[in-house]
């Protein structure tokens, strides 16, 4: 249409580029169901929302660094029904990230914990919360890398930032110092500021030994723990039971 092209440099230069994509669309759609101007240019409005809005969720993904795959519509729930499916979805609320509550998500080695907390960071990004995801272990030596060249705190600022802490694998390896401090730190800092969702092959009740001092392991663990939700998954390995599979 000769007027919507009469429009476009004037949308460019304002970078309505969502406008710009369905104009043409809009357009036909106001004449042939007779909208009226207010009507046409709330559609349009609508649509240049809805493009910011999937914008800005593309650039939190890809800040998070979680796996773009593990999503909840992805999460196969039937390997394994003793995992609390009502639990999971009531997370996916992120209720949890407006309270600044921790959760805390246990279970033997490839039952889902991994994919479980990629897909509540994706629940929480599509909300509009910042999330980052990290192995917990490389998380510490990053922290740690900042003491050589003065960058510790700006580091540290890293996993302080977001809405939501995504440490995964918490536990595979005991920590030596000075990581039961820098991982104090983090749970210390974020305490009742943000929320930390955590997953580990070991129990809650094993987590003490990992640290190295008795005293942080207590003061931060009753942090970690103070009103968070647990969801501990049982069963079999979900990649050993896909290898069986004649």
């Amino acid at each position: 249409m000769e007027m919507n092209h009469q429009l476009t440099p004037y949308l460019t230069k304002l970078r309505l580029s969502g406008i710009l994509q369905t104009l043409d669309v809009r357009s036909r759609q106001a004449i042939e169901a007779q909208w009226s101007y207010t009507e046409f240019l709330a559609r349009l409005l609508e649509d240049e929302v809805e493009r910011r809005a999937q914008k800005q969720l593309q650039l939190r993904v890809r800040r998070s660094t979680a796996n773009s795959t593990k999503t909840l519509e992805t999460f196969d729930f039937t390997f394994n029904p003793a995992i609390n499916r009502q639990q999971v979805l009531q997370l996916a609320t992120c209720e949890f990230i407006r309270q600044r509550r921790n959760v805390l998500i246990c279970g033997p080695t490839g039952t889902g914990k991994s994919h479980l907390g990629q897909a509540l960071a994706h629940e929480a990004m599509r909300q509009g919360f910042d999330v980052l995801f990290v192995n917990a272990h490389k998380m510490l030596q990053h922290i740690h890398g900042g003491r050589a060249d003065g960058s510790y705190e700006r580091r540290q600022q890293t996993y302080l930032r977001p809405d939501l802490l995504v440490l995964d694998d918490f536990g595979l390896k005991l920590l030596q110092p000075p990581a039961p401090s820098d991982l104090y730190d983090i749970i210390d800092s974020r305490y009742e500021q943000g929320s930390i969702l955590l997953t580990s092959n070991r129990a809650p009740g094993e987590w003490p030994e990992i640290f190295a001092d008795p005293l942080l392991a207590s003061a931060g663990l009753d942090r970690l723990g103070d009103r968070a939700e647990v969801l501990v998954i049982t069963g079999t390995s979900y990649r050993s039971q896909s290898r069986l599979k004649p």
